[in-house]
């Protein structure tokens, strides 16, 4: 296919950048954001405002009253009288929130060593983010999109977007598409499918007494919850993709104490969007039933991923990735995780999704996660080649 003067022009500009796209992930990685350090996650949200004001994008703030701001950056496109799909917003998304402790770049900054960037957040998700923002400046400075682009930058994806997701679903109402930039994999494909997860916290109310001079009055919460466990794991059905995991437990006053209260937070992933109800529901019964005579216990959902399905409109977008992806030096392929992402709540409204064009990296979460830096330039002129494809496959 014959690019267009704008995609060349875009194109050969991005060829240019990694050295400033290397120098802005710099800045990124070393200013702390885990999820629940809204000064940090904000802090980071500075730099994002500061690149898209030197570039002459507008970004509007909307306020988190816990959580890092989204900011949603803009860029003109598409043609004053055109109608349908090219009125609607090309969405370039990602999070800057981290899972990583306060202080933890200080501990490992970034650094390049072996053509591998390392640091915390370097690939998840902050490459991601400073992509997005070079294919929009792009867009900026050349002009040719096809339509309206937006830049989504939220705060709080790492764990669930408790105020994040409502913002990411009111953009998906009106998204032609939606690249979430999450980090390609290391094979290079992208991710064209993810589960659902739901995050719950049960608490169990015992009765406390001494284990040895009056034991038989206390009734151990701890006891409940073992038995709990026991229950809820064996909901799990490998085939169906359907997975339950007690992660995390907690309880009891002393060893010489029948346990009054006990706690465990359960990790459900799923594939199938009818499949939540039917495993919530197991969970609630089980979580309702007292296996310990007087005990008593109560279920709360904390946070929530939908699944990533792909539609045919989503099977479309694909295709045009891979199609931009070839004439940019790489053919990836489309992979299923296991993992959850804010781009499972737009593809449930609708909205044509693909997930994981970032730059390429792994190991996210852990102090061994790295980034390929020569997946940076790459990956930035795939994104803007598809967004340049979209009207050709009536997308």
């Amino acid at each position: 296919m014959t690019a267009s003067a704008p995609e060349a022009a875009i194109t050969a500009w991005l060829a240019t950048q990694q050295e400033a796209m290397l120098a802005l992930l710099e800045r990124m990685v070393n200013t702390d954001g885990g999820s629940y350090d809204k000064a940090g996650v904000d802090a980071v949200g500075a730099i994002v405002q500061g690149f898209c004001a030197e570039h002459g994008i507008p970004v509007e703030t909307v306020p988190g009253t816990l959580y890092g701001d989204c900011l949603r950056a803009t860029v003109a496109g598409g043609h004053a009288l055109a109608a349908g799909n090219q009125q609607r917003n090309i969405v370039m998304m990602g999070h800057r929130d981290t899972v990583f402790p306060k202080g933890e770049p200080s501990r490992r900054p970034f650094a390049i060593a072996d053509g591998m960037a390392s640091g915390p957040g370097v690939c998840d998700m902050k490459a991601g983010l400073v992509m997005n923002l070079f294919v929009l400046a792009a867009f900026q400075k050349f002009g040719g999109a096809p339509g309206p682009l937006v830049g989504l930058f939220t705060g709080d994806e790492e764990i669930g977007s408790p105020e994040g997701r409502a913002v990411i679903e009111a953009e998906a109402c009106g998204a032609r598409v939606v690249f979430n930039s999450e980090p390609g994999r290391p094979t290079g494909a992208v991710v064209t499918g993810r589960k659902g997860g739901v995050f719950m916290i049960m608490d169990i109310e015992g009765r406390a007494a001494h284990s040895g001079g009056n034991f038989e009055a206390g009734i151990s919460a701890i006891g409940e919850l073992a038995q709990k466990i026991i229950a809820i794991h064996a909901l799990t059905d490998l085939k169906r993709g359907i997975t339950l995991n007690v992660g995390l437990v907690s309880g009891g006053q002393s060893v010489n104490t029948v346990a009054p209260s006990a706690q465990g937070q359960i990790d459900l992933r799923y594939i199938h969007p009818e499949d939540r109800a039917e495993i919530v529901g197991k969970i609630e019964a089980i979580v309702a039933q007292s296996f310990v005579p007087g005990t008593r216990a109560k279920l709360a959902i904390r946070g929530e991923f939908l699944p990533l399905t792909q539609s045919p409109a989503a099977a479309k977008l694909f295709e045009i990735y891979k199609t931009a992806a070839s004439e940019s030096g790489f053919t990836p392929t489309g992979e299923f995780s296991g993992g959850c992402a804010d781009s499972g709540f737009t593809a449930a409204q609708g909205a044509p999704t693909i997930c994981a064009v970032g730059p390429v990296g792994g190991k996210a979460h852990s102090p061994d996660e790295f980034l390929v830096v020569a997946s940076f330039v790459p990956r930035a002129q795939a994104a803007a080649r598809a967004i340049f494809r979209l009207d050709s496959a009536g997308l």
